[in-house]
């Protein structure tokens, strides 16, 4: 039976992997790299290990010692958590590996991990392999179409998210009246929600989409509850997200919350 190791941020999209995963005939070796993992992971993966990001020699070596050539990245490790220090001492392998990045940009920081795995014999996975049904075609999720102007917006968004991701800087915008009300970087789609919302005063569209080079070994996007829950905080009333491309969460619960506050939810192209 093939073995895949999978390394787990925060959220519940650890969790849909693993059962994908499992039911694809995988085991799953898994590792909790932060405090808040979904405790959920721990009962459904073959093997399980909590180890702070910080200690790359350690999580190396619980692969290895499981036999796992193939390893997925998958959800939300903040990169702020990372650059403030409120996690373990790094140990020699994360120090020295920290030491060798010409920049602190998402991409250069997981290709340079990606070599990491390499020199051990693992491989970093498509972080899509076992979800691409989570990734909805053109369509409307939720009971409410967008109007007009909300599309109008959406298109506008898409175009400025497009060129955030080019600059590997961040995937989401806040719009409103084709206006950018915030753009994501270090502090996370859920704070950038919230920041732009309050600006807007109401009515902000949310636009998250793939970076024009995204690498789907890791950072592709993904929405889920939190982002609703982010939106309804500040009276936004539309999220958009690339088609085909973005990770949806806890599909149901979060169309039904979306629903029941009058937002909709398109997965769009550009036009």
């Amino acid at each position: 039976m093939e073995r895949i190791g999978l390394l787990a941020g925060v959220g519940h999209l650890p969790v849909e992997c693993t059962r994908a995963a499992l039911a694809q005939g995988y085991e799953v070796y898994a590792v909790g790299l932060l405090d808040d993992v979904d405790p959920e992971l721990r009962d459904c993966a073959t093997g399980y290990a909590d180890i702070n990001v910080a200690k790359l020699g350690k999580i190396i070596d619980f692969l290895k010692s499981n036999g796992v050539t193939k390893v997925t990245a998958i959800g939300k490790v903040s990169k702020e958590l990372l650059m403030s220090g409120h996690h373990a001492l790094p140990d020699f392998r994360m120090v020295r590996l920290l030491l060798s990045l010409r920049d602190h940009k998402d991409d250069t920081l997981m290709l340079k991990f990606a070599d990491e795995l390499k020199k051990d014999g693992m491989e970093l996975a498509d972080q899509t392999l076992l979800l691409r049904g989570l990734m909805p075609p053109v369509s409307v999720l939720t009971k409410r179409t967008p109007s007009a102007n909300e599309r109008n917006d959406m298109q506008f968004g898409f175009r400025m998210a497009k060129e955030l991701g080019r600059l590997d800087v961040g995937q989401t915008v806040v719009v409103k009246g084709q206006a950018v009300m915030a753009l994501e970087a270090i502090e996370g789609t859920d704070a950038c929600i919230r920041r732009g919302g309050e600006l807007a005063r109401g009515g902000a569209i949310v636009v998250k989409v793939a970076k024009p080079q995204q690498d789907k070994r890791f950072d592709v996007p993904a929405v889920g509850i939190t982002t609703i829950e982010s939106m309804i905080a500040v009276r936004a009333t539309a999220l958009a997200i690339e088609a085909n491309e973005t990770l949806v969460v806890d599909r149901e619960k979060m169309v039904a919350m979306a629903n029941a506050h009058d937002i909709t939810i398109a997965a769009i192209t550009a036009e």
